[in-house]
């Protein structure tokens, strides 16, 4: 027994420290919080950039405490719906999305089947500036366990889709800094931000009436990924509402394939934990 629990307390310890030299490796990385020593609150019909990332913020519910600071950390979303694989829908029968924007990384999990009947499932894991599948949560991270497979390929396309989603877009225009710019040419406000990461990425956000995020386009080269949104509601459990809102419906197309299309069943915006160490054979 005593050689059992000496074995345990060195696989924890060795996870502990993977984590911690994790985090002081790309905290850096990470877009900045927004708020300040004192409250702020924009005049009534302001239109300049501050005004509209705060008033993004204060509808969606981002902002905590008595000084209104944007302080989510973690986001987990389940939905159901369909996925392109190789080219084909597949319908879901799991989708699960595990996403940490303060030492930024997602992972997406899901099940599907395909038309012929056949099941596939796949975690796709974005963290940093690295990109992999794992067969199991957190692959490799202890000896033997599990299989990571490094995707450098899918790095940019993964990064969008975390910087373009409901509460990451309002997150990565305000880290734009003087790169982030607003426009309400067309009777609608439009902010424009580059993806963190993803080199040449840039971002168009159009926000409705309550300025929640309706449409996301986001252009890099020549490939154009467009997210549309829509029934944005306080979807945590029941006895956890919180009033922090997110899209019911997500759509992305790319080049104007849809290659998802979701409905939310359920979020958990109480920023639980939630990482993404890179295993070492991906760093390699």
């Amino acid at each position: 027994m005593m050689k059992r629990n000496a074995t345990f307390m060195t696989a924890t310890l060795r996870i502990v420290a993977i984590l911690l030299l994790f985090a002081s490796s790309v905290a850096a990385q990470q877009p900045p919080q927004q708020g300040g020593r004192g409250r702020y609150t924009p005049p009534s019909g302001a239109k300049d950039l501050k005004a509209v990332i705060f008033n993004w913020f204060w509808h969606m519910g981002m902002l905590r405490g008595p000084q209104e600071i944007e302080a989510v950390a973690t986001l987990e979303h389940r939905a159901t719906g369909t996925i392109q694989v190789d080219g084909q829908p597949c319908k879901l029968t799991m989708y699960r999305v595990s996403t940490n924007y303060q030492v930024p990384g997602q992972r997406i999990q899901y099940t599907c089947t395909r038309s012929n009947g056949q099941e596939y499932k796949n975690i796709e894991v974005v963290s940093g500036q690295y990109a992999w599948d794992e067969d199991v949560v957190g692959a490799e991270l202890v000896a033997g366990r599990g299989k990571a497979t490094a995707r450098p390929a899918a790095l940019h396309e993964r990064l969008i889709r975390l910087w373009a989603g409901p509460q990451g877009a309002p997150k990565a225009a305000a880290a734009g800094g003087d790169k982030t710019s607003v426009l309400w040419d067309t009777g609608k406000v439009v902010v424009t931000y580059p993806i963190p990461g993803a080199s040449g990425a840039l971002a168009r956000a159009t926000l409705d009436a309550r300025y929640m995020a309706e449409r996301v386009e986001v252009r890099q080269g020549d490939v154009v990924t467009e997210f549309t949104y829509g029934k944005y509601e306080d979807w945590n459990n029941p006895l956890n509402k919180v009033e922090a809102f997110y899209a019911g419906t997500l759509v992305e197309r790319r080049n104007g394939v849809v290659t998802r299309d979701l409905t939310t069943v359920e979020t958990e915006t109480g920023n639980v934990y939630v990482v993404m160490p890179v295993p070492a054979s991906v760093r390699r």
